[in-house]
């Protein structure tokens, strides 16, 4: 239902988006497919660390040292960056006590989740100590942590003004100059907030008359030094991306800006030199400004991970942000990336600004004069009486290209990072790795004419959220955190590609083929980086003067069918982004419902064979104008059997089959023998009857006894006893046989009779 939706979805938000760029390419062109899936069973090169711990969601790359440092719930981790998995790492148990945690069940809060502490926050403090906080049961604590001995000290600091005290809440923080700078709703009844902590001037946003901050949920922050080579000495900047809830500036738009629900996100920034007012705003911000992020159509305002590339040079420092779509469709998941360059980000801030209107309660376009100095700086009462009502920019920070570079249908991104990579041929992409909700990480690389997903791999066996991503240059690792565990994977994997133009047709820019071993090897390990043939851009030339022979033809294989049967030729694609092409006898080519055939992901489907199947099948992996044989079967139909012709009525005895008629024979053979067997016996007995006529019937069974023993006598015993009547002397009245039996009896011996009364 959804595929027949989606069209006219999109047609509808980019019916409702805000003025700006318009949509340039069609949105089913910006759903990129990931060019590979690889499940968790072929994953190779992979490192795992589990303990005994849970929720691994904060992490902290060391390159010098080698170090990864990982915050989980009531535990931390210091584990070997070359193989978190080599069971060396130092641990530090830093559980909520009984008593806290009864008190934090008691408050209504879930003592199977959110009664533990959980390591929020984790930075280098300086060149000897770590700097921690945790939840600790809704009463937060931090710590700084001997970094060589990796070390509780003896003492802990209060965390209420410094670490979120719900596990859940959205959280960013950085160390910069021993100052803390961090934001999030820090207590149960408290707004959030952008503090610094830590630092001889505390600050933190404006609450009164205008809240500078309505419910915002943070996600990111990254210091930008923009003071360096600064031709007007400028200061430098840290920014905060969030989302909150709306103001009333969104009045132009389709949508409802009253609805508490409407959320938007956020850029702000503030000034790493600010000292605070002196009168006016004593102990906050004096540069605070804040400015709507676009993703272009107004539905995707849920920001969900932002990443920064080059901030440490802000001329080429730009940002990549993940956004979720947001509707009341919510079985409907999307999700898109946007790329924004600081530069634009500095040209909204410069103006102008919204005001908020107290007739009519609502912010409107500040149109008068700006007074000077600008925010930032050592600022008169007049100044900073505008700073104080005019936080808001009038104009939003929309995407370079003015559009999104990505919308994913059925994907939830939950974190990205991304890194700069230099090809060998001089271009530098920038490559990203994508997070999702259900555990699989998606490689991107970013192209003049957009995204280019390079696989999609499962990283876990069981789905479960992406809670952390961090990438190492030296290591040549991503390392993914998650509520299991944390991964350590390679950060390409170009041995998986077998030919030449398999290796471009990757577009991945870690991974070149080379002519001289006729491999795909990764740029970074290989010192003639010139000589790898890679098309980034294009991803199918530079293969046509290579020595690569290409993959070997497969074989050739065989079908026999009846006619009228159907029949599979299978072929599978080794790419999800290949086309099957199949051809008969090498020049017709089939198509999905041509004749009888249907062709299918799994291979080709013939149904109801006919004569004219038969002859050659090849099967192609088209893809980028690039084909690839891969199977190739001879199919032979052959006529069916003739069904046999019909004859009439066989009778009883011919429709007999041949081992019952023996039987039957058997069985009258046998009653015949014993009739005949029955037949001697009776004459037998008649002849003995007439040649014995006048001895009273007695027939003489055997011999007497040599030693004068009892002869044993066969007599026809009378069924009448003396005194009975007897029909006749010789018993040959109309009893007959049939009113005697007989008996074995001993010689001489009579039958008992009753005695007569």
């Amino acid at each position: 239902m959804w595929g027949s939706l989606w069209p006219l979805l999109l047609g509808f938000l980019m019916a409702g988006a805000a003025p700006g760029p318009s949509l340039r390419r069609p949105s089913r062109e910006l759903d990129a497919t990931p060019r590979m899936t690889i499940p968790f069973e072929e994953l190779s090169g992979v490192r795992h660390f589990q303990a005994q711990a849970q929720n691994y969601s904060t992490l902290l790359l060391e390159e010098a040292s080698a170090r990864l440092l990982v915050g989980a719930r009531g535990a931390l981790f210091s584990l070997s960056a070359r193989d978190i998995g080599d069971g060396a790492h130092k641990e530090i148990q830093w559980e909520a006590s009984l008593e806290t945690r009864r008190k934090c069940h008691q408050k209504g809060k879930n003592n199977q989740t959110e009664c533990f502490n959980h390591v929020r926050f984790l930075q280098r403090l300086n060149a000897t100590h770590l700097y921690a906080c945790g939840t600790h049961a809704f009463q937060p604590l931090c710590a700084a942590i001997d970094a060589e001995s990796f070390t509780m000290p003896s003492s802990f600091e209060e965390g209420k003004e410094r670490c979120p005290y719900d596990p859940t809440r959205g959280f960013t923080g950085l160390v910069i100059d021993g100052g803390l700078y961090t934001a999030t709703r820090y207590e149960f009844r408290s707004i959030p907030d952008i503090r610094r902590s830590r630092h001889p001037h505390s600050l933190r946003t404006e609450e009164a008359p205008v809240h500078w901050l309505n419910d915002a949920e943070f996600v990111f922050s990254v210091l930008v030094r923009e003071s360096e080579a600064s031709a007007v000495g400028d200061d430098d900047k840290v920014y905060f991306f969030f989302t909150e809830r709306a103001a009333a500036e969104e009045g132009s738009s389709s949508f409802n800006p009253s609805r508490s629900s409407h959320r938007v996100a956020r850029v702000a920034r503030v000034c790493k030199g600010d000292l605070g007012g002196k009168k006016i705003l004593q102990k906050k911000w004096t540069s605070f400004l804040k400015a709507r992020l676009l993703c272009h159509i107004p539905q995707y305002e849920t920001l969900r991970g932002v990443c920064s590339l080059d901030a440490d040079l802000s001329a080429r420092t730009h940002f990549y942000a993940a956004f979720t779509l947001t509707t009341q469709w919510k079985t409907l998941e999307a999700s898109a990336i946007c790329r924004y360059d600081l530069a634009e980000v500095q040209a909204v801030f410069s103006g102008p600004y919204m005001e908020y209107q107290d007739g009519t309660r609502r912010w409107g376009r500040y149109e008068g004069g700006v007074p000077e100095p600008r925010p930032g700086s050592d600022l008169p009462s007049l100044v900073l009486d505008f700073v104080k009502l005019h936080p808001l920019m009038a104009r939003p920070v929309v995407p370079s290209r003015g559009r999104p570079l990505l919308l994913k249908r059925h994907v939830h991104y939950t974190h990205l990072a991304g890194i700069p990579v230099s090809t060998p041929a001089g271009p530098t992409y920038d490559l990203l790795f994508l997070a999702t909700a259900d555990g699989w990480i998606h490689k991107a690389v970013v192209l003049a004419s957009g995204m280019h997903i390079i696989e999609e791999t499962q990283v876990f066996r069981q789905p479960q959220s992406v809670e952390n991503l961090v990438i190492s240059l030296r290591q040549h690792s991503l390392y993914v955190g998650a509520p299991s565990g944390v991964i350590q994977l390679p950060l390409s994997t170009c041995w998986r590609y077998r030919s030449c133009y398999d290796c471009i047709l990757a577009r991945d820019p870690y991974c070149g083929w080379d002519p001289s071993n006729l491999s795909c090897v990764a740029a970074t390990t290989i010192a003639n980086r010139t000589s790898l043939i890679q098309d980034i851009e294009r991803g199918n030339r530079g293969c046509e003067g290579s020595r690569d022979p290409g993959p070997p033809p497969p074989p050739l294989k065989t079908r026999s069918v009846l006619r009228g049967d159907d029949v599979l030729l299978p072929c599978d694609q080794p790419s999800n982004l290949a086309r099957a092409l199949w051809l008969l006898n090498g020049s017709k080519s089939l198509s999905d419902g041509q004749d009888g055939y249907r062709v299918g992901v799994d291979g080709l489907l013939v149904t109801d064979t006919q004569p004219e199947h038969s002859g050659s099948y090849s099967c192609f992996a088209e893809e980028n104008g690039l084909r690839t044989l891969l199977a190739s079967y001879s199919l032979t139909v052959r006529p069916a059997t003739p069904a046999p012709a019909p004859q009439a009525p066989a009778t009883n005895e011919a429709r007999l089959a041949p081992d019952v008629r023996l039987l039957y024979v058997l069985a009258i053979a046998a009653l015949g023998g014993l009739c005949l067997l029955l037949a001697f016996s009776l004459l037998y007995v008649a002849c003995l009857r007439g040649g014995g006529r006048g001895r009273r019937r007695k027939y003489s069974l055997g011999r007497a006894s040599r030693a004068g023993g009892s002869a044993v006598q066969l007599q026809t015993v009378s069924g009448q006893c003396p005194g009975e009547e007897d029909e006749g002397e010789d018993g040959e009245g109309a009893e007959g046989l049939e009113g005697s039996r007989l008996q074995i009896i001993k010689k001489n011996h009579r039958p008992r009779c009753p005695r007569l009364s």
